[in-house]
């Protein structure tokens, strides 16, 4: 069945107007954090993997960094795991990273990379098991409260990534780092995925999220925010629980030369494209 004229249309002027955008980010590398409700439900899941594999075949070069969250609560759960979360970051035992490890480590870095690989993007995943990325040590939090095997990001090893981009290969890095005793920590995917944009001095920082974006107090989205008035949103509390690592990796990325941090609604279909090939993006900007 062939499409309606209003509907050739609304392909085109689409097209028409992501032009200007697919010139300027052309060559550019945008570093996406993947994770929340696009990854759970399949249409969201082949469409993130579309989009990816769209910006790659019009010369941009996407960089993914993945969470795992709703994987990792299931397979928990299915163990009889009981796990916390404080401020945004998962109290990690023993028992719990081995979950990590085999979840997020494993299953849902292949998942993801084959995903991308099908839509027609070479891809290929960057694990525990495969690679050293991301250097790390434990992260005690400000309350003085030891999370386990949770661990802050110290350096990110880049060049095993800008090898891949240099053979047109989408990197796909999961969060899971490596300490100077050679122990596993579990780390935030918002904050690895901000240093890893800091890194490779990318253009711009795209993190998900299950949210519309930044909310002043009344509930309204905040469609573009400065990292000062970003700092006062985080000072005041107004966001809470996993929005702060995402504010935090957003405005250190904007302070460290990312030209902008996006936090954007993922369970809005093709919502990465949007943010990028539109004026109006689906979420927050910070720059």
């Amino acid at each position: 069945m062939g499409i309606t004229r209003k509907q050739a249309e609304n392909i085109a002027s689409v097209l028409s107007e992501g032009l200007p955008y697919i010139q300027r980010f052309y060559g550019k590398i945008i570093v996406v954090k993947y994770g929340g409700a696009a990854m759970s439900d399949e249409s969201l899941k082949r469409g993130f993997a579309r989009d990816i594999a769209l910006m790659k075949l019009v010369g941009m070069k996407p960089v993914i960094v993945h969470g795992g969250g709703p994987q990792i609560a299931r397979e928990l759960k299915k163990a009889g795991v009981i796990s916390d979360f404080q401020s945004g970051h998962r109290i990690t035992d023993k028992a719990t990273m081995a979950v990590v490890k085999k979840v997020l480590g494993i299953q849902v870095n292949n998942e993801i990379s084959s995903l991308i690989s099908k839509s027609g993007a070479q891809s290929k995943g960057l694990n525990f098991k495969n690679s050293k990325i991301v250097r790390a040590s434990k992260l005690i939090n400000e309350s003085g409260l030891d999370l386990g095997l949770v661990g802050q990001v110290d350096k990110i090893n880049t060049r095993e990534i800008k090898n891949l981009i240099l053979q047109d290969i989408v990197p796909v890095i999961s969060p899971i780092g490596l300490d100077k005793k050679s122990q596993y920590l579990n780390i935030n995917a918002d904050s690895v995925a901000g240093k890893v944009a800091e890194s490779l001095s990318a253009e711009k920082l795209i993190l998900l999220t299950d949210v519309k974006g930044i909310t002043d107090k009344k509930g309204k989205l905040l469609s573009k925010i400065s990292s000062a008035k970003a700092n006062k949103i985080l000072k005041n509390g107004i966001v809470k629980g996993g929005m702060v690592p995402k504010l935090i990796a957003a405005v250190e990325a904007a302070k460290s030369g990312v030209s902008s941090a996006h936090i954007i609604d993922g369970r809005v279909p093709h919502a990465v494209m949007l943010e990028i090939l539109t004026k109006e993006g689906v979420g927050t900007l910070i720059s």
